[in-house]
């Protein structure tokens, strides 16, 4: 399969769900977009309600972003050691009938290539029986998106954001967040850093797929910052939207 790649630097995970909702909604290009590290923000599926998955007591103290994205799937606290990948693929271009599960099982296997230890558990990236990864899904009449945040590392401390979510995988068996989840720095100390991480997943797409073209897109650059307004700029429905600014402070800060 032809892809076109995108290596994202700089990038917040507002505008990488800008960009991968204007791309879902008007590209005919199947798409890996890759992006290490984000400002950071706590995330919710289309559907999520606030009171039943933040933990306000704590939430309310600290001044971080809170973002509804455009896709399901559940809540997940971002930042600087989070890792995201995510793929969007026309649905002619699949040799499957394109459903939530088989779509999950078509984008394991290049997760295994760069990620040997990690494999698909219910609907979570796991490794044993803790999760190190989360997917979320949008599918339209032509159109796939299958979108994963990896967990590369994260301060225990901070998973108080989130309350105990009322719906849960059952291999969780109700363990709190630190209990359930698993850093992927633990379980590959050679990979070093969430850029190397990056750079280990770019390889395994690489061998994957037939890439295309490439972007490298830095927002803090004239090029990149262009190249984001060329996708933003075609008219389409977006959902993604910021329901708290926060601020821009790394997690550590939180009180």
């Amino acid at each position: 399969m032809k892809l076109t790649l995108i290596h994202c630097a700089n990038l917040s995970i507002f505008d990488q769900l800008k960009i991968e909702e204007a791309l879902l909604r008007t590209s005919n290009e199947n798409i890996c977009l890759l992006n290490a590290g984000s400002t950071p923000s706590v995330v919710m599926g289309i559907s999520g309600k606030e009171h039943e998955l933040l933990n306000a007591s704590f939430f309310d103290q600290n001044e971080i972003a809170l973002i509804r994205r455009f896709s399901g799937g559940g809540t997940v606290l971002v930042d600087q050691n989070t890792f995201f990948a995510t793929f969007i693929f026309n649905k002619e271009d699949l040799n499957f009938d394109v459903y939530p599960e088989p779509l999950m099982r078509f984008v394991e296997a290049p997760v295994q290539r760069a990620l040997n230890l990690v494999k698909l558990k219910e609907n979570d990236f796991v490794i044993g029986d803790k999760k190190c990864g989360g997917n979320a899904q949008m599918l339209t009449s032509k159109r796939a998106l299958h979108h994963i945040s990896f967990l590369w590392d994260f301060d225990q401390k901070n998973m108080r954001l989130l309350s105990q979510p009322k719906k849960m995988p059952a291999y969780r068996q109700d363990r709190s967040h630190n209990n359930f989840l698993t850093p992927l720095c633990t379980s590959y100390p050679e990979i070093t850093s969430v850029e190397n991480l990056l750079l280990q997943f770019k390889a395994a797409a690489e061998e994957s797929f037939e890439i295309e073209k490439r972007f490298f897109i830095d927002n803090s650059e004239p090029e990149g910052k262009k190249q984001v307004a060329a996708w933003l700029s075609k008219e389409h429905r977006s959902a993604t939207h910021l329901m708290r600014p926060g601020q821009i402070a790394a997690l550590h800060s939180l009180k």
